[in-house]
């Protein structure tokens, strides 16, 4: 089969050939159909994430067929529709995996980053955190779902029931963000890179109130903002636009260091708060919700061989939307 392998971080993928990989026991081979781009892919294979196993193949936002069943898989069937996450296993057994919170396991594998992922013609996945897609909507579209989808809805479930939402960096999480925050009657505040009039236009194209600069204040003062760029420099102006009792999420795995700011942003009981990976309960209920909103992504489609210049154009901050590689 065809793979962009990561060989060495810093390092361009590289095109190669490998076996078609068999599923073991409670595995499933998938057949893949689209996988989105991600910001984690670009962590991964920047170094900004530094425990991957290499080589990789990166990729976890996974669209594909079944193509053959592992032992032991009794749930899914030959030819369903699944999606793949980052979450692709946990050890079930360490204190947080027993309370029901796996996203914070402490032995977990990650699809395209210790598990081989979706910038391939095949994959193998653990079949317990592979998902049914349900509904019509092309595999390209469902694909950015997969993570900026279930990281977003995490997210906005974490800022609380805040009326008046900011969203700083407009790209593939929080363009389905938007589409969720409106649907349950929220007003979105689009924060984007200064003088980037595309991505605001975008922006209050999905019907968001305000969009401006991260530079600039927000008209009204927000209940709430969850910060996807990994910019650690937007906590600062994201805790002074949010009232007193405000939360700030960050929703990215990875941040550049947040710098010194005065206690008088915070205080007030104002609160900070990270997202850390996701549940396969948060899967079950994004992907049961996101028809029905029903949530549109904004794609942009490129072969497998092109996975270097998709990430090279969202780490420019070129795209609009999701880039989908199809194999």
């Amino acid at each position: 089969m065809r793979a962009m392998i990561l060989e060495r971080p810093g390092e361009p993928l590289r095109s190669v050939e490998l076996p078609v990989p068999a599923p073991g026991a409670g595995q499933v081979r998938i057949k893949v159909a689209a996988c989105g781009v991600c910001r984690t892919d670009l962590h991964v294979v920047d170094g900004d994430l530094t425990k991957p196993k290499l080589p990789i193949v990166p990729g976890h936002e996974i669209v594909g067929l079944v193509d053959r069943l592992g032992p032991g898989v009794k749930h899914l069937s030959l030819g369903q529709r699944v999606g793949i996450p980052w979450l692709g296993h946990t050890c079930g057994v360490c204190p947080y995996c027993r309370a029901g919170r796996e996203n914070l396991c402490d032995a977990p594998g990650f699809t395209g980053y210790q598990i081989d992922g979706g910038y391939a013609e095949y994959c193998v996945a653990d079949a317990a955190y592979c998902f049914p897609i349900p509904g019509d909507l092309p595999d390209i579209d469902v694909a950015p779902w997969l993570c900026a989808g279930l990281i977003g809805h995490r997210s906005l479930r974490l800022a609380g029931e805040a009326s008046l939402l900011g969203l700083y960096g407009f790209g593939a999480a929080a363009h389905l963000v938007a589409q969720l925050a409106r649907h349950q009657g929220r007003q979105v505040y689009a924060f984007t890179r200064p003088g980037d009039t595309e991505a605001q236009t975008f922006a209050l194209s999905l019907g968001c109130a305000w969009a401006g600069g991260s530079d600039a204040a927000p008209p009204v003062r927000l209940d709430a903002a969850i910060v996807f760029a990994p910019v650690g420099s937007l906590v600062p102006p994201a805790l002074e636009a949010v009232h007193k009792g405000g939360t700030v999420v960050l929703g990215g795995i990875h941040m550049t260091d947040i710098p010194s700011f005065p206690y008088a942003l915070i205080w007030g009981e104002r609160v900070v708060r990270s997202v850390a990976n996701l549940t396969r309960q948060d899967a079950v209920e994004f992907l049961d919700l996101a028809p029905k909103v029903p949530v549109r992504s904004h794609v942009v489609p490129m072969p497998l061989a092109e996975a270097n210049m998709a990430l090279s154009r969202l780490r420019s901050g070129e795209l609009t939307g999701a880039a989908v590689l199809v194999p």
